[in-house]
Order: C-alpha cells, then structure tokens, then sequence
C-alpha cells in the first residue's frame, strides 16, 4: 500500500534471486491464497470497501490505506503496483480467496524491512465478517507456520502481532538509498 522515493539499504538482496515464491497455499479445506492480481479488482474493491474503517484502523496512521473514497480506478492502479511488485519480488501482497474465487476475503503482505531489527514485515486482514471465524484462526496459524516453512527470512516480524502499528511506527527506520 504504502509507497517511497527511497527504499531500505536492505532491499538489494532482500530475497535470494534463485528463489521461487508460493503462487497456491492452502488456508483449511475451503479457502487459499495466491498472489493478488490487476484482474482481481472486482473482488477486491468490495472486500475493502465492506471492511474500509476497520482497516483504516490498522494501516491508516502507516500507510494511509485505504483511502475514504478508492475508486475503482485506484485500486486497479494499486493491484497492478501490487502484481508488479509480486513479478519483481519486490514486495509481495496474496490475497485470501474461496476455492472458486468468486470472493476476496483478505490479504496477507509480505514486505522488506522499512524498520530496524527484522528482515521482513509482515501482516494480514481479513473481511469484516470472518473476524473471529475459524477462517480467521485457520490464517492467524497459517501465516507464521507458511512464512518458516516456505520463505528465505532468518527474523520476520509480524506487525500488529509481535507489535502494535504504533510500536513499529516509532521503531528507527532503516537506512535509505535513493531508488
């Protein structure tokens, strides 16, 4: 979501080059997530829009996402960032689906480290409906166990989990350099 002029001293080998990220991952029986996509804004728009005060709660003071207004065009603008980003492995962004894909039910981000100490920032959300279903504890446990098992990170942290966003947001930022 969030975006910069400069990025982390750390990005340029953030991710090992001859490393393939997860493009399917099981979240229980009846839902997965793979790499969001430009062509996936139809579901994404609703999910945000029906859940937008909630997540401003959480990302609006770090990433001022999502906006009060996102438009259709915005978000298209902000899944084709996304996917190129994902494409690049600059930055990843999966989004929870139903088995048919025929609804966005959240998002998991997998980041390089804006802050000190960590060598990925992670965090997820889910609609506002699954807040405590079983799908929501099935991802809560899916989230660490999948990132030790499958990504290259020696110290990941989970933001709004081992910290709060305002104990990450007043964390010392990690050195920059001009992108």
């Amino acid at each position: 979501m969030s975006s910069s002029t400069s990025t982390p001293a750390a990005d340029a080998r953030w991710l090992p080059t001859d490393w393939t990220h997860p493009v399917h991952v099981p979240v229980g029986a009846d839902h997965h997530l793979r790499p969001i996509r430009a062509t996936d804004v139809d579901l994404d728009l609703p999910a945000v829009h029906g859940s937008r005060e909630r997540l401003w709660a959480i990302y609006g003071r770090a990433w001022g996402w999502p906006p009060v207004a996102m438009t259709r065009e915005q978000d298209l603008d902000d899944l084709a960032r996304h996917e190129a980003e994902i494409e690049a492995h600059e930055s990843f962004n999966y989004a929870l689906f139903d088995a048919a894909e025929t609804r966005l039910l959240g998002c998991v981000y997998i980041d390089p480290p804006e802050k000190v100490g960590a060598d990925a920032e992670i965090s997820w959300w889910v609609v506002d409906e699954l807040v405590g279903s079983a799908t929501e504890a099935a991802l809560d446990a899916l989230v660490p166990a999948w990132i030790a098992a499958d990504w290259p990170l020696e110290r990941p942290r989970y933001v709004g989990r081992d910290l709060t966003w305002d104990e990450w947001l007043d964390l010392p930022d990690l050195p920059t350099q001009e992108a």
